[in-house]
């Protein structure tokens, strides 16, 4: 059964609120009302059909500084004023309708924008990878993990990285790298983004280089959106320092993977790292990375940490030498591929939620 994003309301005034009920069920759609305190998160705005906001709501979602979309809805009680106009070009808002004289407009306005959230049901999946503690290969794994999925957008969030590019072997492939993408607002269209990007073996990739950049989380947020509507699997390799860009793809994934050592150090590290990131994104779950030199088990890492363990994963042989000689290649047994399918598997069974992530079975 295929199912439409809701309607999400951001107003006070209890009759108003029953208008956007009725104009709601004549669409046919549901209505999420969010109460006047309620904080609205960067993912509950992206996915929602339309959003209706009055003006007290729209200054709090400006002060926010929340992504721009279609279908943003500002109500006003009697003629919209010149104020009300200027909330609206801050916001984003499409139309300013006055309730309930312009009923019929909004009930035009959001039947619209259902038909167009029926069409464009999203269908990608988006994984954030992140590293426990330094050197843990959190490149590495988002590297396999984009490999191992049938269409991917591999995106590289650590401009001190030197540039995924490098560790994939495509440096010389041609395509925008991020100091070359500048987007002002708005959503991105996915075949254009693909179009523009290096593809090598399969893969999108955008790329870090060598050079000093600044990541801005609006573009972040638009290219992992493209993908994501464009039915790619979204694979954001992410460095260990919070930045605004690396918070908009935590908060946007639906699972983020952290990767750990499987020592003492690593693990008490990993667990400090790891509050910090289910405060974000409750949807996160280990890779325990081997060997172990004290006797660690995956499990016993996974009951340091407090997380269930998607996968664990023995050493890469000659990994050095194969990153060295052309980039990462993974045959169809190695530790690395079969740990990527595994959290790939996990992934796909949690498609745009924020469900608890479960321990695969066994």
């Amino acid at each position: 059964m295929t199912t439409t994003a809701a309607i999400l309301a951001l107003v006070s005034d209890a009759e108003v609120r029953h208008e956007i009920d009725q104009v709601a069920a004549a669409v046919g759609v549901s209505v999420v009302h969010l109460g006047p305190t309620a904080a609205v998160s960067r993912k509950t705005w992206s996915a929602a059909a339309a959003i209706v906001v009055d003006l007290e709501a729209a200054g709090r979602c400006r002060a926010a500084v929340l992504p721009r979309r279609s279908a943003v809805f500002l109500l006003v009680g009697g003629e919209p004023d010149t104020a009300a106009f200027q909330v609206a070009i801050t916001v984003g808002a499409q139309q300013v309708l006055s309730i309930p004289s312009q009923a019929a407009e909004l009930v035009r306005a959001l039947a619209a924008a259902a038909d167009l959230g029926r069409a464009e049901q999203r269908h990608g999946e988006v994984a954030a990878v992140i590293a426990g503690r330094g050197g843990a290969g959190t490149s590495l794994f988002a590297a396999a993990m984009a490999q191992a999925a049938a269409d991917a957008l591999l995106i590289d969030l650590d401009p001190w990285g030197g540039g995924i590019d490098l560790l994939l072997g495509s440096e010389s492939t041609a395509g925008l790298r991020w100091p070359d993408l500048a987007v002002q607002g708005g959503r991105l269209s996915w075949s254009a983004v693909r179009d523009a990007l290096p593809r090598y073996r399969g893969i999108s990739v955008l790329s870090g280089t060598r050079s000093e950049h600044e990541l801005v989380a609006g573009t972040v947020d638009a290219v992992i959106e493209a993908g994501r509507h464009g039915g790619a699997t979204v694979v954001c390799d992410l460095p260990r320092r919070l930045t605004d860009a690396v918070m908009t793809a935590l908060d946007g994934a639906d699972l983020v993977v952290l990767i750990t050592q499987c020592d003492v150090r690593a693990c008490a590290a990993t667990a400090a790292m790891a509050p910090v990131l289910s405060a974000v994104n409750p949807n996160i779950g280990l890779v325990v990375r081997g060997p172990s030199p004290g006797g660690l088990s995956p499990a016993d890492v996974g009951e340091i940490v407090g997380l269930p363990v998607l996968a664990a994963m023995r050493p890469e042989p000659l990994l050095a030498e194969k990153l060295e000689r052309g980039g990462v290649r993974m045959g169809a047994r190695s530790p690395l591929a079969l740990a990527a399918r595994q959290v790939l598997a996990v992934l796909r069974q949690h498609p745009h939620n924020r469900a608890t992530v479960q321990e695969p079975a066994a």
